[in-house]
């Protein structure tokens, strides 16, 4: 389950890096990134926008989700390293008799 979760969080970090990078400013469309006429009609009437903000919204979600599951997961994991008890030395160093 652990592994799952983290391969999941490793793609979900990637797509939300490249959602991210896709976006461009305010004032542009990514209609006109692909060399359209008019922007508005790659991702319908309302632009890419409403679209791309979806999308980073979902990706950011379950990448939350992900890193909140992995934290608890790995915080309540037993431990696979075992205390070794450590003996204490009895004897004490001998003094030489003069």
């Amino acid at each position: 389950m652990t592994i799952v979760t983290g391969i999941i969080h490793v793609v979900i970090a990637i797509a939300l890096i490249l959602i991210v990078l896709l976006q461009t400013g305010r004032g542009s469309d990514i209609g006109a990134a692909f060399g359209g006429g008019s922007s508005q009609t790659l991702f319908g009437s309302s632009g890419s926008s409403g679209f791309m903000t979806k999308l980073t919204t979902i990706a950011a979600v379950v990448f939350m989700l992900t890193s909140l599951v992995l934290a608890y997961t790995y915080s309540h994991r037993e431990s696979t390293i075992k205390s070794v008890p450590v003996q204490s030395q009895q004897s004490a160093p001998e003094q030489g008799k003069k």
